[in-house]
């Protein structure tokens, strides 16, 4: 399953993402965790140090070995530089699993508390007046449109803050959009932009409320979000004691709030990807991209024979 954290800023999706992978690893499910944030602290959040952080490898410095890995012998696509973020996998193209070595994988990613984790990279100096974030979630984006994941395998993205993400086709690459909601008029008018902009495109968005701390909290987000709010996290101190730098095993999270991030998990376990539809999509994007900006001559890189899916070789 591919599973992404969305929400208004400072909502705490990036907090809630690393609790449900947190989670995931305890349970001994093997999880690919991407912090697509323009504000990158999932790693701090699963336990690096501020340090380790920093020097993470990053996907959107790596963009060029992950076009050219990823083009493979691809005929439809003359040279790596020809790739945009959107570019779809045809024959040709090398896809990859979420566990195995690869040059990418070993570029980019590294272990930390039974996690597999890779950073797009933070918005530096050099890119002020130059580049959007999108140039470096572009990366996770066509890592994600070449990825076969099966059962069993979690790929889970901390996405950047708001309605970003309609910004490319990256809000479909996901089975499960967990959508963080506090109890305020702002978030909730988050969550139904967010709502409105993925209901023509078959998004399956679940609504999961955070710092919540009363009935009166709760009565709110039933009644301003209805059947979408799966559950809610209540304050916690397992969080403010990972936020003060003493990181705790996530069984000594509230019983309550280890209810909701269950319930998260079998939300995600229940789903069914549609891969021709998953591959549909990621054509109708690139196509939108290619008409709009990056030239018409790329709907070329469209094979409008093949179809991601688990019985591909990688």
């Amino acid at each position: 399953m591919k599973i992404a954290f969305v929400g208004k800023g400072g909502s705490g999706k990036t907090t809630l993402s690393s609790l449900f992978v947190a989670y995931l690893a305890d349970a001994g499910r093997p999880v690919l965790a991407i912090d697509a944030d323009i504000n990158q602290h999932l790693a701090v959040a699963l336990g690096a140090t501020e340090e380790e952080a920093l020097a993470w490898p990053t996907l959107g410095d790596n963009m060029a070995l992950i076009k050219d890995y990823l083009r493979g012998d691809n005929p439809r696509i003359a040279d790596a530089a020809s790739m945009i973020k959107t570019t779809p996998p045809g024959r040709g193209s090398r896809l990859v699993r979420p566990f195995e070595d690869n040059p990418v994988f070993s570029a980019c990613f590294r272990q930390l508390g039974g996690v597999r984790l890779g950073v797009t990279g933070q918005f530096d100096e050099d890119d002020l007046g130059v580049k959007c974030y999108h140039s470096k979630v572009g990366a996770a984006e066509l890592l994600l449109n070449h990825l076969v994941d099966v059962e069993g395998e979690y790929v889970v993205m901390d996405m950047t803050a708001g309605a970003d993400a309609f910004a490319s086709g990256l809000f479909t690459r996901f089975d499960v959009t967990f959508l963080v909601c506090e109890p305020t008029v702002r978030s909730v008018g988050v969550y139904r932009q967010y709502a409105d902009y993925a209901r023509d495109f078959g998004v399956r968005l679940v609504a999961v409320g955070n710092k919540v701390t009363d009935a009166e909290d709760v009565e709110f987000l039933q009644e301003q979000v209805g059947g979408a709010l799966l559950g809610w996290m209540s304050a916690s101190r397992h969080v403010r004691a990972a936020e003060r730098g003493t990181a705790r095993p996530i069984t000594e999270l509230e019983p309550r709030n280890l209810e909701t991030l269950s319930s998260m998990r079998a939300a995600v376990d229940a789903e069914q990807r549609d891969w021709a539809r998953y591959q549909r999509q990621a054509v109708e994007f690139h196509l939108r991209n290619a008409r709009a900006w990056a030239g018409a001559d790329l709907a070329s890189q469209v094979d409008p024979e093949f179809v991601l899916g688990p019985g591909l070789s990688v």
